[in-house]
C-alpha cells in the first residue's frame, strides 16, 4: 500500500536503512576526498627540530639589544647553515651563523635576525660567506624560530574519524610519513533505467523512443559524490529482464541500487512487481514536486531506491534522497548542501506539496535574490542546466508573493556571485 509521506519522513526512512560502509587501506595519493575510518595519531612532532623561519643569521638575542640602523652591532660569522644539514658549530656571544629558511637552529643560538635587517646584499645571486655581519635591529629570544612540536606533538590526535580529506589534510599526512591511510569504502551504486521506450545515447531516434538520459545523469550524480557508479543498463518492461539486471548488480557487489521509473501505479511498472516478490519494499507517494512516486527498501539484502521516471523528477529526487544516503554510506557526517534565504522576485503558485523550483540565486547588495528558470515541467531538463539552486516552497503553501523570502538549496556556489 502506498503511503503519503512528507519529504522529511521519507528521508528519515531512507537514512535509517543505510549504514556506513567498512574500511579499506588506500595510498595517500588516492585518498583525496575520502573519509577517514580511524583517527590519525602523530608518531612524530612537527616541526621535528628547531629551525629558522627566515633567511638570516642565527645568533644570541642578547647580542642584538643595542642594535640600530645608525649604530649597528657587528658579529663574527662562523659558518653557513643550509636546510637539510645539521650544523657542526656552536653560537657563542659575539658570533653568528648565516642560516637559510628551514635549516636547523645551531646550538647556542636562540633567535634569528632576518637578512634584510643586516648589511648583507642578500639579493645578489652569489653570496660568499662574510667574515662579519652588521645587525641593524634587536631581536628577542625565539624570534623567527620554529620550535619542535609547535604544530603537532608526537602522540597527538591530529585528525578524527569521519573527517573528509582535503588537500591540506593530505599535506599533513605526508608530513607525518603516512603513505597509506584507512578510509571508508566508496559506495558502489548500481544504476538501472527501465522502460521499453529507452534507447542508448548513440542510437538514432525513432517513433516512440527516447534516449536514456536518466542512466547517464544518475551515474554523473553518483560520481560527483565520490562514489562508484555501476551501470546496469536498461531493463525492458519484462520482469525477467529486471531480475537479470538486478542479479548482475548483486554479482558486481553493489552497495545500493538506484533505478528510475517502474515504481508508480502504471500497468507496465514491472520493477514494482519484481521488488514486491523478491525484496522488502515500501512504495510511497511523497508530498513533493517534482517527484511523487518513490520506492525504498532492500533487494536481496541490498538497499534499493526507486526514483520517478521523468528526468527532472529523477534528478531532484536523487538530490533529496539518494545523495544523503550515499554520503552517509561513504562515511560523511553531514550531507546537506548550503542553503540561503533569498528574496523572491516573482509571484509563485504551488499545489501545496513541498516544491523544489529550479532557480537562479544571486547576491544583490547585502542579500540574495532569486528568480525561477521559467518552465518547471518535470521533462524540461534545460531548466536545471540554467539553475544554480532549488527554491523550496514549503508544504501547505499555495501562493508566494514577490518580495517574500524563501530558502534556496544551493546546487552550485558560483565564485563570481558569492
Amino acid at each position: 500500500m502506498a503511503e503519503y509521506l512528507t519529504v522529511e519522513q521519507a528521508l528519515a526512512a531512507v537514512l535509517a536503512g543505510v549504514d556506513v560502509l567498512g574500511a579499506e587501506t588506500v595510498a595517500l595519493t588516492e585518498a583525496l576526498g575520502r573519509v577517514l575510518a580511524q583517527p590519525i595519531i602523530a608518531q612524530d612532532s612537527l616541526p621535528p627540530f628547531a629551525n629558522s623561519s627566515m633567511d638570516g643569521y642565527a645568533l644570541q638575542a642578547a647580542d642584538s639589544q643595542s642594535a640600530a640602523p645608525e649604530q649597528p652591532v657587528t658579529l663574527r660569522v662562523i659558518g653557513d647553515i643550509a636546510a637539510g644539514h645539521f650544523p657542526e658549530l656552536t653560537i657563542v656571544p659575539g658570533t653568528a651563523a648565516r642560516i637559510t629558511t628551514g635549516a636547523p637552529l645551531p646550538p647556542g643560538a636562540d633567535a634569528v635576525i632576518p637578512v634584510e635587517a643586516t648589511n648583507e646584499r642578500w639579493r645578489e645571486k652569489t653570496r660568499p660567506q662574510p667574515g662579519q655581519v652588521e645587525i641593524y635591529q634587536p631581536v628577542q629570544p625565539g624570534d623567527y624560530v620554529r620550535y619542535p612540536g609547535e604544530d603537532i606533538q608526537a602522540g597527538q590526535r591530529v585528525i578524527e574519524t569521519g573527517h573528509q580529506l582535503r588537500p591540506q589534510e593530505i599535506g599533513v599526512l605526508a608530513s607525518l610519513g603516512m603513505s597509506w591511510v584507512q578510509v571508508v569504502k566508496r559506495p558502489r551504486v548500481g544504476i538501472l533505467a527501465t522502460g521499453d521506450e529507452l534507447i542508448d545515447v548513440d542510437e538514432p531516434l525513432t517513433p516512440g523512443k527516447i534516449r536514456n538520459s536518466n542512466g547517464y545523469a544518475q551515474q554523473a550524480q553518483v560520481m560527483a559524490l565520490g562514489a562508484i557508479p555501476i551501470p546496469l543498463g536498461v531493463a525492458r518492461d519484462h520482469e525477467e529482464d529486471v531480475r537479470a539486471k538486478l542479479r548482475a548488480g548483486l554479482a558486481a557487489g553493489v552497495d545500493l541500487f538506484i533505478s528510475s521509473a517502474g515504481v508508480s501505479v502504471g500497468a507496465y511498472d514491472v520493477v514494482k512487481a519484481v521488488l514486491e516478490q523478491e525484496g522488502a519494499m515500501g512504495f510511497w507517494r511523497v508530498r513533493m514536486r517534482p517527484g511523487k512516486p518513490l520506492a525504498y527498501g532492500r533487494y536481496k539484502g541490498v538497499p534499493y531506491l526507486g526514483l520517478p521516471g521523468n528526468p527532472v523528477s529523477a534528478m531532484v529526487s536523487f538530490e533529496r534522497f539518494a545523495r544523503p544516503a550515499i554520503l552517509k554510506m561513504g562515511g560523511r557526517k553531514t550531507w546537506t548542501r548550503p542553503q540561503v534565504a533569498a528574496v523572491v522576485q516573482e509571484e509563485i503558485h504551488s499545489d501545496g506539496r513541498e516544491s523544489y523550483l529550479r532557480a537562479i540565486v544571486r547576491r544583490e547588495d547585502d542579500h540574495y535574490i532569486v528568480v525561477t528558470t521559467g518552465s518547471q515541467g518535470s521533462h524540461i531538463m534545460t531548466s536545471l542546466v540554467q539553475a544554480n539552486a532549488l527554491l523550496i516552497v514549503p508544504e501547505g503553501v499555495t501562493f508566494v508573493a514577490a518580495g517574500a523570502t524563501l530558502t534556496a538549496l544551493m546546487l552550485d556556489w558560483p565564485e563570481t556571485v558569492f
